[in-house]
């Protein structure tokens, strides 16, 4: 059996990375904190006329018919590039929410989201959405799925530590989706597991090529051995977590009656590997890894919000318990 990505998935994802390297620098990251939307200007065109905005809606809705398996490497990139637009809530979670769905209203949100010209935020009933400002349509995933336009509703913003991911309460008349809640709830855990992933790589990195340039008592200091210590478990963390994040998104492309399960698994150990990440790249920069001018703060910050979104580590291993029946 062959576990590997096909040439194509491979392709599409240095694509994405390019992509991303020449249109998201860190400046650009910069920016989205401090603007009004904490998104960017026009690179969600530039990755909508690439497909990837909307990849996973079906050929006959204008996507391109993927799945989680396909997306799953590109959210790594979002990750490793701190990308301020909602890859995992429109992509990830609201298109497949949406094409499971049945009724008019699902259809006319989906073709509309699939070509870029709308766009789909996708938060916990019981939590907060991101960026539901500059979202057109909103799906609250508890019981039951329920949509939610943002036009006319109601948005009570609340602070995060990632300024590019602006935080909301929603609230507004909606519709109850004929969707199964499970499985968005899992496309959210998934789509979050893979842009921690992406995030960690990024802080190991950077951390691994400023202390080959930092130089203290006459020599580099990744040359003393706890420095390599703490690169080395940290690498340890992510090589656990990333085939974790992709399993995770083949269970939920293939219906794996584990789905939930494995999923859990990956988001425990992916928050964990993007916590230690952060740790790991702070201690090891040192006083310049805490100023907010150094470019740093933005991944640390980044994963610091995705290691706790769609729950945590702890919350994740409590469900992996349930499933196990323990």
């Amino acid at each position: 059996m062959d576990f590997s990505f096909s040439d194509d998935q491979v392709m599409f994802q240095e694509a994405v990375r390019d992509l991303l390297a020449n249109e998201c620098p860190p400046e650009v990251v910069r920016a989205a904190w401090e603007n009004d939307t904490g998104r960017t200007d026009g690179l969600w065109n530039a990755l909508a006329e690439m497909g990837v905005v909307g990849m996973t809606a079906p050929e006959s809705a204008g996507g391109l018919g993927m799945d989680e398996t396909d997306l799953v490497l590109l959210l790594e990139e979002a990750g490793r590039a701190a990308l301020p637009e909602p890859l995992l809530e429109h992509t990830a979670v609201g298109i497949p929410t949406l094409a499971e769905a049945r009724g008019p209203m699902a259809e006319v949100w989906l073709e509309q989201a699939a070509a870029g010209e709308a766009t789909l935020g996708a938060g916990p009933e019981d939590g907060y959405t991101v960026g539901a400002a500059s979202c057109d349509l909103v799906l609250l995933i508890g019981e039951q799925v329920r949509a939610v336009p943002v036009d006319g509703a109601s948005l009570v913003e609340h602070r995060s530590v990632d300024w590019s991911r602006r935080l909301f309460e929603v609230d507004g008349e909606e519709e109850v989706l004929d969707a199964d809640p499970s499985l968005a709830l899992d496309r959210a855990v998934g789509a979050a597991a893979a842009q921690c992933v992406g995030v960690a790589q990024h802080l190991l990195d950077a951390t691994v090529e400023y202390v080959a340039q930092r130089y203290q008592f006459g020599k580099p200091v990744g040359t003393y051995q706890a420095v390599k210590h703490h690169l080395a478990n940290t690498a340890l963390k992510i090589e656990f977590a990333r085939p974790a994040a992709r399993h995770a998104a083949w269970c939920i492309a293939a219906g794996d009656p584990d789905r939930s399960r494995d999923v859990s698994l990956a988001k425990a150990l992916a928050s964990e590997a993007v916590d230690l990440a952060a740790r790991t790249a702070l201690q090891c920069h040192g006083a310049i890894g805490y100023t907010f001018e150094y470019d740093l703060h933005l991944w640390m910050k980044r994963g610091w919000a995705l290691s706790a979104a769609w729950g945590d580590a702890a919350w994740h291993r409590n469900r992996i318990a349930a499933a196990l029946g323990i």
